[in-house]
């Protein structure tokens, strides 16, 4: 049950994936794979270490998780670096000085 869990979820974030990127007609890779990614590497690796046994099947996902869980990292800090622009609500990127949505100033970053 472990190893069909973990390989239905697995399997869904390429479906994730496609419909984002349709919806935006551009390549968009959204948290929820990342998400998605995570989740089922670990459900494969506790099937392979508490079921199958295989060596292979371990090691291949043994590591996999690593760089999905660096990807939401990244995105965390790259979203939290974004201010929204206290005129109309429109996110901006960090070293942004005017809000390109309506062009109100936005306020100085404070460093702490």
């Amino acid at each position: 049950m472990v190893g069909w869990m973990g390989n239905t979820i697995f399997s869904t974030r390429f479906i994730v994936q496609w419909y984002a990127t349709e919806k935006k007609k551009q390549v968009v890779v959204p948290t929820s794979f990342w998400w998605l990614s995570v989740v089922g590497s670990l459900l494969l690796l506790s099937y392979g270490i508490g079921y199958s046994h295989d060596a292979v099947f371990i090691f291949a996902y043994a590591f996999s998780w690593i760089p999905y869980v660096r990807n939401l990292v990244i995105h965390d800090r790259h979203t939290r670096a974004h201010r929204d622009c206290p005129g109309c609500g429109a996110t901006m990127p960090p070293k942004a000085n005017f809000c390109s949505a309506c062009g109100t100033r936005l306020p100085d970053v404070q460093t702490a």
